[in-house]
Formats: C-alpha cells, structure tokens, sequence
C-alpha cells in the first residue's frame, strides 16, 4: 500500500492494533505533514509525509485515548494522555526493534527528542505511570512483584 517499507512495516503494526490506516490525498495544513487522525483512523498522504514515525504517535493517541472517544471526528489529548502517548511511542519502537529516533525525530517534539529518548533509555520513563492506570503496562518497579514483564513490554496495546 505505501511505497517507502518503514511506512508500510509501521502501517501494518498500527492495522494489527485494529486502528485502520489508509491511504489518502491531505490538504498541505495538517498538525503534521502528510498524516491526520479522521473518525479513530490516520489517514497518511505519502507523498507529504515528513516522518514515517509520526505515523506510531498518532497511533499512540488513538490508543491511549478513551474507547468512548476514540472514534470521534477529532481527538482531543489531555496533556496526560499526551505523555501517555509518548510512553506508547517509545514501547512500539522497542517492540519494533527499531530506532527510538525513527519516532523522536529532531524535526518534532520542540527541539526535546534527544531528551525523551534519554529519558526513556535510562528508565526516566515519563508517561508510564498513567500507562499502567490505564492497564497498559507496569512500571519496572512494580513488575517482579506482580509477575509480568515490565515497560517497555505492553500488556495491551488500547487502552
């Protein structure tokens, strides 16, 4: 469906998660180049598309957003669920095995990707904790305690 493989290999990830990802021609003004979240869908414009990663981050809101919400014609993040979504990003990342930079490119995130890939790298972990509210994942130290593999491993990847 999507020429470039990173897309398509990202595209195929957030499908599995059962968030439709179509192909689609968008406007030059979208929050993001080449991407918009329509109806709990993100519609990508590959030919615009400035970074394959921002497609894993409006996964991310799809997915740490509230079921009820979800599929309404816009999203609203709480700032909570805008960290959340960063936690989420960077557990995708792991679980893709692929570079946490692919998703916390220098061309977001303010000028902060090398930050939150610090952050997350050396367990700083921003976000998890309201993962693990909405039974996502659990915090590394809460892990061993309750038997189950810790950040970045997800328990389930919606909330």
């Amino acid at each position: 469906m999507f020429a470039d493989p990173l897309t398509e290999r990202l595209a195929d990830f957030t499908r599995g998660l059962g968030i439709g990802v179509r192909a689609g021609a968008l406007p030059d003004k979208t929050f993001l180049p080449g991407l918009d979240i329509q109806f709990g869908a993100i519609v990508v414009d590959e030919e615009k598309l400035a970074y394959p990663g921002d497609l894993l981050h409006e996964a991310g809101h799809i997915a740490v957003s509230a079921p009820a919400t979800r599929n309404g014609a816009r999203l609203a993040p709480t700032d909570g669920e805008e960290i959340a979504t960063l936690a989420w990003s960077y557990a995708a990342s792991c679980h893709l095995a692929i570079d946490p930079a692919v998703v916390f490119h220098p061309g977001g995130y303010k000028s902060g990707s090398n930050a939150l890939i610090t952050a997350f790298t050396s367990a700083a972990n921003p976000g998890v904790p309201l993962l693990q509210y909405f039974d996502m994942t659990v915090e590394p130290k809460f892990a061993a305690a309750r038997g189950v593999t810790p950040f970045p491993h997800m328990l389930r990847w919606m909330r």
